[in-house]
């Protein structure tokens, strides 16, 4: 399989206060490439936000704002390309709330959500969180770090292609 794992963290609940963004790249269900990069939301930050990834005000200061980033990750969404992430609906609402922010062409792309395919697929498991699923995968996480939920992310979908062949994730494949 090809595709592209993604992983926003926030500053807030707005849809444009992406504070972190990673991706995962893999090529033949092969983790071939990764990117990370903190991201100036030029916005504040909620202290629930804060207690759940770390990342603060003064962690961004110089980083770049996200039309920078999008120069460095727009060519992972176009037209048959796939993305996936972890609750997909979050990480696609971000990313298209930033892009509107910014008044930058939304893209269209494919999308996978490995929630959905963990819950389709691994129907034994308490709950479908991302460390769970990881942790039943016997993957590490720094959880709520966007690359490590990034590269969990792209090795759940690596895995449960192995365990159950693409047939069942191809039923799960939307159009952004």
């Amino acid at each position: 399989m090809d595709f592209t794992a993604l992983d926003f963290e926030t500053a807030n609940r707005q849809t444009h206060s992406a504070c972190s963004v990673a991706l995962t790249v893999v090529r033949n269900s092969q983790i071939v490439d990764e990117y990370y990069t903190l991201i100036n939301p030029d916005t504040w930050f909620n202290a629930m936000n804060i207690r759940v990834h770390g990342i603060r005000e003064q962690d961004v200061i110089d980083a770049p704002y996200f039309p920078e980033v999008w120069e460095d990750m727009a060519q992972f969404f176009t037209g048959d390309q796939l993305v996936i992430a972890h609750n997909m609906a979050f990480d696609k609402r971000i990313l298209q709330g930033t892009l509107q922010h910014y008044g930058i062409t939304q893209p269209n792309f494919q999308t996978l959500c490995t929630v959905q395919s963990s819950r389709r697929l691994l129907k034994q498991l308490p709950n479908h969180k991302l460390n769970t699923v990881a942790a039943h995968y016997g993957l590490l996480l720094n959880h709520h770090h966007a690359l490590d939920d990034a590269r969990a992310c792209a090795n759940i979908l690596i895995n449960q292609e192995k365990e159950y062949g693409t047939a069942p994730l191809k039923k799960l494949v939307k159009f952004a």
